[in-house]
């Protein structure tokens, strides 16, 4: 694979990092944080799952950094997370790409699950108490969401033919 061949589209993929990182750290009033879904991972997962090739574990620690610093939390909480999420995509990207739509987004809200209940972990060490019940309403509108970012990535991906 040349260097050219191995670049194609990596504009692409850097600017939807960029919007769901912007996405990700939109100002909400406290009471609605806990229905912001977590688009930097949703956007990982997809480009984890549809490339393993070009986004990996390094990437998503990478990310996981940023957001930590976006959203001024422990530093290393999001990055251990993120890798974690990406390294269970990457190992059943197969399996996940070929089931259907609805099937994905089950597997969203389990890999979304785990991402919360490691953060509300890591919190609780930290001393910060969540509400639990409030954690887990993120996952849930997370995965109604996947079809449609799903949807609207395999769509960008095909049309700048990013591979």
């Amino acid at each position: 694979m040349s260097i050219h061949e191995r670049s194609r589209g990596a504009w692409v993929i850097a600017i939807s990092f960029l919007v769901a990182m912007l996405l990700s750290i939109v100002p909400l009033p406290p009471s609605l944080h806990a229905f912001m879904p977590e688009w930097l991972l949703l956007v990982t997962i997809y480009w984890s799952m549809a490339l393993p090739h070009r986004v990996g574990i390094g990437i998503a620690w990478c990310l996981g950094l940023l957001l930590d610093v976006l959203r001024d939390t422990l530093l290393g909480q999001y990055a251990l997370v993120m890798a974690l999420v990406i390294f269970l995509t990457i190992h059943l990207h197969q399996r996940i790409r070929v089931a259907s739509l609805w099937q994905q987004a089950a597997t969203i809200f389990v890999l979304c699950l785990i991402y919360m209940l490691i953060v509300f972990w890591i919190k609780g060490i930290q001393g910060l108490a969540p509400d639990f019940w409030m954690a887990l309403i993120s996952p849930l509108i997370s995965t109604l969401i996947w079809p449609a970012v799903f949807l609207f990535m395999r769509n960008l991906r095909r049309y700048y033919q990013v591979n």
